[in-house]
């Protein structure tokens, strides 16, 4: 078998344009050198990462459900949002659930991190998991709109069969909780 030359592993960057900065987003196209020399241009959207939970309250999970433009429906979800600046993942987690759900995160543990689209995108997830929180008042950023659930593991298996969840946080929260379920752990 022929050793592959380590050079395919890297693509070095000749030029970046910058094309949008948004409030969550910046996109840039770079041009890029191929190992034997050709360039390419890859479009890369820079994301300043971002924390979700996994909430269980009385043996149900906390779920908010709102409208998603991107896809033009309602999805249910596990509460999440971006980190801001220099703010620590823990924070944002217990600070999402606060703002999006009421509920206070009295202790929080990281699940998982994983890279939400690495073929185009540098967003880095953040999944917490708490079974201890305690009822509070919800604070919506002012373009919000949801809808706060808790749903048993029954009913998030009819949401993730009828398409109601399909985000990739929100079905790891759910399988993670089958485990939890089956084994008494989380991984």
């Amino acid at each position: 078998m022929e050793k592959r030359s380590e050079k395919i592993w890297h693509e070095p960057t000749l030029a970046t344009e910058h094309i949008f900065k948004g409030k969550i987003i910046e996109l840039q196209v770079d041009t890029i050198e191929l190992p034997d020399g050709r360039t390419a241009t890859r479009e890369i959207v820079r994301h300043p990462g971002a924390a979700a939970v996994i909430a269980l309250h009385e043996g149900k999970l906390i779920v908010v459900e709102q409208y998603r433009k991107p896809l033009g429906k309602t999805q249910i979800e596990i509460p999440a949002g971006k980190l801001d600046p220099n703010e620590e993942p823990q924070l944002a987690a217990v600070r999402e659930l606060a703002e999006e759900t009421g509920y206070v995160a009295h202790f929080v543990q990281l699940l998982q991190k994983f890279y939400t689209s690495p073929g185009f995108a540098d967003e880095l997830l953040y999944v917490y998991f708490t079974d201890q929180v305690t009822a509070g008042e919800q604070h919506l950023d002012e373009d919000e709109d949801v809808i706060v659930r808790l749903i048993t593991l029954e009913e998030a298996d009819r949401y993730i069969a009828s398409g109601q969840i399909s985000d990739a946080k929100t079905l790891l929260a759910v399988y993670a909780w089958k485990l939890l379920q089956a084994t008494g752990k989380l991984q």
